[in-house]
């Protein structure tokens, strides 16, 4: 059963079309990976998904509501989730206050408690520096603390651009086992993920994204092993 479905998806800025027609789907409990070029056109797919930017043509449903206007503060409450490429969490604010402000749409004050626990077995990191600074925090932490902060909005799907943007090979190990035990757990993702490779290895299925077209899309480990998809995306 799909819990995202798009159809026919348009999205421009000013005269430029950055999306052109897609369509794709993504059922409930998969980890569906959404790869391309700088440029392609995923974030923008993301952030339309979400209710940041609005589309041109084209309908988005969740769990089969027709959510294409639906802001996104009203999204998170519906339980959709969203990891913005570049983490963005609230330097001046401590760890804690990060997360708790990832439940702000939920009035189940004792399930938040519970909520925020869960986090912290996730993220044993972030409960050591609950009251440190977000700011000060390295780029791998500010990672978890984004995705922590995800978690606390007790999300159905979770979207996540860019995750493992800007960090050592040790972090990008750590983040992609967390993303594969975060969809372990029950929680729906789809994945903008440069690291095509990666991306491809923990997905069960993915989409193509060329100049806001979809150009391929199958199972994963079919599309890691596609010639062209090797050539444009895995080589070393």
């Amino acid at each position: 059963m799909a819990i995202l479905e798009v159809k026919d998806l348009e999205v421009c800025y000013g005269v430029i079309q950055a999306i052109k027609g897609i369509s794709f789907e993504v059922n409930q409990g998969e980890i569906i990976a959404l790869i391309g070029a700088n440029g392609a056109g995923k974030t923008t797919t993301l952030q339309t998904i979400t209710g940041l930017i609005p589309s041109k043509a084209g309908k988005i449903f969740y769990e089969g509501h027709d959510i294409t206007k639906t802001p996104g503060h009203k999204l998170v409450a519906m339980g959709i989730a969203h990891v913005p490429e570049g983490r963005r969490v609230f330097a001046q604010l401590s760890v804690l206050q990060n997360l708790r402000l990832g439940a702000y749409t939920r009035s189940d004050r004792g399930e938040v408690e519970n909520t925020l626990k869960m986090v912290y077995e996730r993220f044993p990191r972030l409960e050591e520096r609950k009251n440190q600074l977000a700011g000060t925090l390295s780029g791998g932490e500010q990672q978890m603390l984004a995705m922590g902060r995800s978690l606390m909005s007790h999300p159905k799907l979770i979207v996540m651009d860019e995750p493992s943007m800007g960090l050592s090979p040790i972090y990008v190990n750590e983040i992609f086992d967390i993303i594969e035990k975060i969809n372990a757990d029950g929680t729906t993702v789809l994945l903008v993920e440069q690291n095509a490779k990666k991306a491809l290895s923990i997905a069960d299925r993915a989409y193509v994204l060329e100049t806001g077209t979809i150009s391929l899309s199958g199972d994963a480990r079919e599309l890691m092993n596609d010639e062209a998809v090797r050539k444009a995306y895995l080589s070393e």
